[in-house]
């Protein structure tokens, strides 16, 4: 057996979709890894600095 079926063997069966069977997320992918509550925090810093230069620019 390859690598893909043994993985594939040991992990939980996913439930069935309407399209036959749906498998999201199978393999972690690269790149940077932010938790969301990082994401909005630093959203609103952008946005309350960008509305302070706006005012403080006018």
């Amino acid at each position: 057996m390859s690598g893909r079926q043994k993985k594939r063997k040991r992990e939980a069966p996913m439930p069935a979709a309407s399209a036959g069977l749906l498998r999201f997320f199978e393999e972690e992918t690269a790149g940077i890894k932010l938790r969301p509550e990082i994401v909005i925090i630093l959203g609103i810093v952008l946005i309350a600095v960008s509305l302070m230069a706006h005012s403080a620019f006018k």
